[in-house]
């Protein structure tokens, strides 16, 4: 990948979890941290913690401290891998589920509504971001 490309893409990723930190950090709500991680467990459960750690681009031990409030408030199960008694398996709660679609989904709508009103290509946006991420995906 092109060096201005990669430094652009990083920019605009920064740049958004900026914005999604500023709606979201509040008193007693999700952080985007966990936002982010419980959308991420939705979208790969059940999953170990060190997949999980891969997919948020973290280490393990930052994974297994971000798990231990999500699952102190019953919004994440974590049991032993069966299969691997070495590892550990990470699912939503139904109520994690419930807390993710209340604080991610107002957000994404926040975000398409701003981009849509400031006459940005939204749909086409989206697709290609799908695009990119399976191209980098194949790599």
């Amino acid at each position: 990948m092109d060096d201005g490309l990669a430094d652009a893409l990083h920019r605009v990723v920064m740049l958004l979890g900026e914005a999604a930190r500023r709606r979201t950090d509040d008193p007693g709500g999700l952080t985007y941290s966990q936002i982010r991680l419980l959308g991420t467990l939705e979208d790969i459960e059940p999953v170990t913690q060190h997949r999980l750690a891969q997919a948020l681009s973290v280490s393990d031990p930052a994974i297994s401290r971000a798990l231990r409030p999500l699952e102190a408030d019953g919004l994440v199960q974590i049991t032993i891998d069966p299969g691997h008694a070495r590892r550990r398996l990470v699912r939503l709660t139904e109520a994690g589920r419930d807390a993710f679609h209340a604080a991610g989904k107002p957000l994404g709508d926040e975000f398409r509504a701003a981009l849509v009103a400031a006459g940005f290509p939204y749909e086409r946006y989206f697709e290609d971001t799908l695009r990119l991420a399976e191209l980098l995906a194949s790599d």
